[in-house]
C-alpha cells in the first residue's frame, strides 16, 4: 500500500511539475527531481547501493543527455536546406557515429552498474526511464492540446 501511495505522490507531483516546466526556468530540475524520485521508489535501492548508484546514474545520464542533444541539434539543423548532397550524407553519418556512441555508453555504464545493483535492478531502471518519459511526453502533449 506503502508503494502505491509513493506511486500516486510522484505522478501529482511529475503532473505539476509538468505542467509549470514550460513557464518555469527550472522545469529542467523539477522534472529531474520527479524522475529520480521514480528511480528511487522502482529500483528499492539499498544504503549501501544507493550513493554508488546515483553517482554512476549522474555521471552516465549526463553523458547521454549530451549525446541525445547532439542528435536533436544535427536532425534539426535549419542549414539543411541548403547542402548539397556530400554535406548531407556526412551530417548523416555523424548522426550515425552520435547514436553508435550513445550505444557504447549503454554498454560501458551497464558493467558499471551491475558492479552496485543487480541484473534485475538494472532492467527496471532501463523500464521506470521509459515509462518515465512516456509519462512526461503525455503530460506535456496533454498541455499543447
Amino acid at each position: 500500500m506503502k508503494n502505491v501511495w509513493i506511486g500516486w505522490l510522484i505522478v501529482l507531483t511529475l503532473t505539476a511539475h509538468a505542467a509549470g516546466a514550460q513557464n518555469d526556468p527550472n522545469g529542467r530540475q523539477r522534472i529531474e527531481s520527479a524522475k529520480i524520485g521514480m528511480i528511487t521508489n522502482r529500483l528499492n535501492l539499498t544504503p549501501d547501493q544507493a550513493p554508488q548508484f546515483w553517482a554512476i546514474y549522474n555521471e552516465y545520464n549526463g553523458k547521454k543527455q549530451e549525446l541525445n542533444r547532439r542528435v536533436r541539434q544535427l536532425n534539426n539543423d535549419p542549414s539543411r536546406s541548403s547542402l548539397n548532397n556530400d554535406q548531407l550524407m556526412n551530417g548523416l553519418r555523424e548522426v550515425n557515429a552520435t547514436k553508435q556512441k550513445l550505444a557504447d555508453l549503454d554498454d560501458e555504464y551497464m558493467s558499471r552498474f551491475l558492479k552496485v545493483i543487480s541484473p534485475a535492478q538494472l532492467a527496471e531502471l532501463y523500464k521506470t526511464e521509459q515509462v518515465f518519459n512516456k509519462m512526461l511526453l503525455q503530460k506535456l502533449n496533454g498541455q499543447s492540446n
